[in-house]
């Protein structure tokens, strides 16, 4: 079709302008247009793809422990088969199917692990044998192998047909692309709409996109002024070689009816091997790794479109001999050319795709490692988000506000090149990445440090997953186990004994806190929660759903007043969160986030009221989800008759200049540290379900067992409230449920399929080891019919089925409460 549009006059209004014309541009508006939005704009600075995409390799893999990329991917390489046909233009599309080579035990159980879930989301993964590999592939190598994961779906596309095929497509359901017509800056209505300028005019819009690949920080500024941050981001150089062609690759293809090879991944080794026309892309991950535009000496140009780097062959030469010996056919072709150019990179490698933090009627589409691969289902996403306001499936792991503000320059290029760098690394669930750390330290951390603390990092907030005892191995190395068993095993224990049988004490830095106050914050707060608020000088769990009456998010209200509130929330959930009660805001009610200004320490276990009756001045007669004012040793602070870990106790709120005090009259006092692992392993066992893993919109409330925080009666409407009668109605398809299960040495990961004769009938969403009731415990989703005690099910954990059964609606431990309420 002609681009005669890209030429025309540019319009003066559109409904969503998409600054960048890469392939995730492309999608977004063609998704955007399949929703009924047509009166869209799409602005590329120069042509389409001529960013990342223009250079990119054009692998489309489903791979991926996160169910939510795996989700992504999948819908991707769905909607690459059928959208020649769809649009009318020609693809060059090969889904030749994949191959992962798994050199250790470790790696097999990962594989296994990837494959149940595809086989959940309807990708027909298999696991191979060395010989099985061979037959399929016979120039590899395979006499050092443990197995192979084959992926059907798994492929390669070109790149620059696949953004001019969603391109037309767009144009045909009437979005405009405007070429060569670069975006130069934004301003913000009064209304919160947008004009977005040009070089050749302005647009008004209702919602702008940051679509602009590794110029996405650039973009990100102009939005500084209106609530907006600096875009998390870093570029890193990546090379990929073409070999010259093989006559044993044209032989075998022609034998084999013009199919192509598998694409070959050797991920231990870290590197891509794909048959290009009758020869090779190697593609390496290098640990000797470089990013670029950091500096005075290198900075970023006004326009790299189509340029690449010279070839810096040296760092990945390594790598290259390695893949000459796992097919030596390519030791016997020449190199017929280096492709190194630019590739964004997010701090997890993962790209952001949603509402952009702190500012209204703004999206970000950006900074995507794998864009090809994730541009089909991305496009979908941003669309949901935008016309919406919400997506099919939660996808938290990419969302935006998943960072806040402690990712400075020199976090986003350390982690960014740790994450190149390990591209294809396992992530153990006792792994911590040690990149880019001790951005955010508690008043305590040196004295937390000094005990033993074993360190984590929450949404940049360092705090202790364990205490380590002199001689216990704390190396990396010690940690490479999907297993619970380790050095950690023995302490975990002993931490959760000590809460169980005397006090233990957490320093939880980072609990997300905002203040909420001002004339008619009550019957504000009404209208959003599904269920009632605590009387003053009470506190209790609020849920937040969206319009389809999932969980959108929890939190903890504390009243103090009529019309004012402290609201706590997960140390992760601090953007995502806030932004809920932000937007909603209306005028005269304050809302100041104090989360940075104050520390938090739960101190919990039955001699925990012995403990406080001689620090401090507070009635500890008040009973369970009460608050109040006090001295601890002789410091101000909040007292909190909760705990998250399940026994009697408090959380201690205080200024962060008082905490040291606090914190060293509390361990003076007997109360042993006791860290997160300890915390998990206490929660899982009271059902309490966790943030983004139990508690997230791939649930509805009901679904999640929460109905007892809904109030169906109440005279306020708030989101939600009609699809959550609809399904009161019609009845739940899902159910929570709590499984004891028997597993060996790894409990359940997130997202284990659980079956029942042979079917798949749900699905885990946590799982950890309960030390006080001495058996593995799983907390998830099945079937609604299933979801009665005593039923037996199999849980699934890394390729091994584990008889679970289902328990009473009720905690494993303390099921009535009595130590909580004591």
């Amino acid at each position: 079709m002609s681009e005669s549009t890209d030429k025309a006059r540019l319009p003066s209004k559109a409904r969503v302008v998409i600054i960048g014309g890469g392939v995730v541009g492309a999608s977004s508006l063609y998704h955007l247009a399949k929703k009924g939005w047509g009166d869209c704009v799409l602005l590329e600075k120069n042509e389409l793809t001529a960013g990342s995409t223009w250079h990119a390799a054009g692998n489309v893999p489903t791979f991926s422990t996160s169910w939510s990329i795996m989700n992504m991917q999948r819908y991707s390489t769905e909607l690459y088969a059928r959208l020649g046909e769809e649009v009318d233009y020609p693809m060059n599309y090969h889904q030749s199917g994949s191959i992962r080579l798994a050199h250790s035990k470790e790696r097999m159980q990962e594989f296994e692990r990837a494959r149940s879930m595809g086989r959940y989301q309807g990708i027909a993964m298999e696991i191979w044998t060395p010989e099985q590999a061979k037959e399929r592939y016979p120039f590899l190598e395979t006499h050092d192998l443990q197995g192979v994961l084959f992926d059907p779906s798994d492929g390669d596309i070109d790149p620059a047909q696949l953004t001019q095929a969603l391109a037309k497509g767009a144009r045909d359901m009437g979005a405009r692309i405007f070429r060569f017509c670069p975006a130069t800056g934004v301003t913000q209505n009064a209304d919160k709409t947008w004009i977005v300028h040009t070089d050749q005019g302005d647009i008004s819009c209702d919602y702008v996109v940051n679509a602009a690949g590794y110029y996405a920080q650039r973009v990100g500024e102009w939005f500084r002024p209106y609530g907006g941050r600096q875009v998390p981001m870093m570029v890193m150089s990546h090379q990929y070689l073409l070999s010259e062609e093989v006559p044993e690759v044209e032989a075998w293809t022609k034998a084999n009816g013009g199919k192509k090879l598998p694409l070959l991944r050797d991920v231990d080794v870290s590197y891509y091997l794909r048959q290009e026309k009758h020869g090779f892309n190697l593609g390496p991950y290098e640990p000797n790794c470089r990013a670029h535009w950091l500096s005075e000496a290198d900075p970023m140009p006004e326009d790299f479109s189509f340029q690449l780097w010279n070839d810096d062959l040296d760092r990945i030469e390594d790598i290259v001999t390695d893949a000459m010996e796992r097919v030596p056919l390519m030791a016997q072709s020449g190199v017929a050319r280096v492709i190194n150019g630019p590739i964004p990179y997010a701090p997890d490698g993962l790209p952001l795709l949603g509402p952009m933090p702190g500012v209204d009627n703004a999206f970000e589409a950006c900074v995507f490692t794998f864009g090809i691969a994730q541009g089909g289902g991305a496009g979908k996403c941003l669309a949901e988000w935008i016309v919406d306001g919400q997506t099919e499936w939660d996808m938290w792991a990419v969302d935006p506000r998943r960072y806040t503000d402690y990712t400075d320059s020199d976090y986003c290029v350390q982690k960014g090149m740790e994450v190149y760098g390990n591209e294809y690394a396992m992530h153990f669930p006792h792994h911590e990445w040690p990149a880019g750390r001790d951005k955010k330290l508690s008043a305590v951390h040196d004295r937390v440090t000094a005990l033993g603390g074993v360190m984590g990092a929450y949404n940049g907030w360092e705090r202790a997953n364990w205490f380590a005892k002199p001689g216990d191995d704390t190396s990396e190395a010690a940690t490479q186990t999907w297993g619970r068993s380790g050095p950690w095993q023995q302490r975990i224990r002993e931490e959760c004994e000590a809460v169980r049988d005397h006090v233990g004490v957490l320093d939880l830095p980072g609990f997300s806190r905002f203040n909420l106050a001002g004339t008619g914050a009550a019957a504000f707060l009404r209208g959003l929660v599904t269920g009632g608020l605590p009387r003053i000088g009470r506190m209790n769990l609020v849920y937040f759903a969206d319009s389809r009456g999932r969980i959108l998010t929890e939190m903890s209200c504390i009243r103090h007043a009529e019309d004012h509130f402290t609201m706590i929330t997960a140390g992760s959930a601090q953007w995502h969160d806030y932004d809920i009660l932000r937007k909603a805001l209306p005028a005269g009610i304050s809302l100041t986030d104090h989360t940075a200004e104050f520390g938090t320490m739960i101190v919990t276990g039955p001699k925990a009221r012995d403990l406080f009756a001689g620090l401090s001045d507070a009635d500890l007669t008040l009973g369970w989800l009460t608050h109040q004012q006090a001295t601890v040793a002789g410091q101000p602070a909040l007292l909190a008759r909760v705990s998250f870990a399940g026994e009697l106790g408090w959380e201690v709120h205080c200024a962060n200049a008082d905490q040291p005090a606090i914190y060293a009259a509390i361990l003076q006092a007997g109360a042993k540290p006791f860290g997160m692992y300890a915390l998990n392993s206490l929660r899982i066992e009271k059902g309490y379900r966790s943030w983004k893993g139990d508690l997230s919109t791939d649930y509805s409330l009901m679904e999640g067992g929460l109905g007892r925080f809904v109030k169906l009666d109440k005279p306020q409407d708030f989101p939600g409230k009609a699809a959550i009668q609809k399904e009161q109605q019609q009845g739940r398809q899902k159910a929570f449920v709590t499984l004891v299960v028997d597993a060996e040495d790894a409990d359940a990961p997130y997202m284990s399929c659980i079956w029942k004769d042979g079917v798949i009938v749900g699905e885990t969403t946590s799982g950890d080891w309960g030390y006080r009731v001495n058996a593995s415990i799983a907390l998830g989703m099945v079937r609604a019919d299933l979801a009665v005690p005593g039923t037996a099910l199999e849980v699934e954990i890394y390729g091994t089925k584990c008889r679970a059964v289902v328990q009473e609606d009720r905690p494993l431990w303390d099921p009535e409460n009595d130590r909580l309420r004591a």
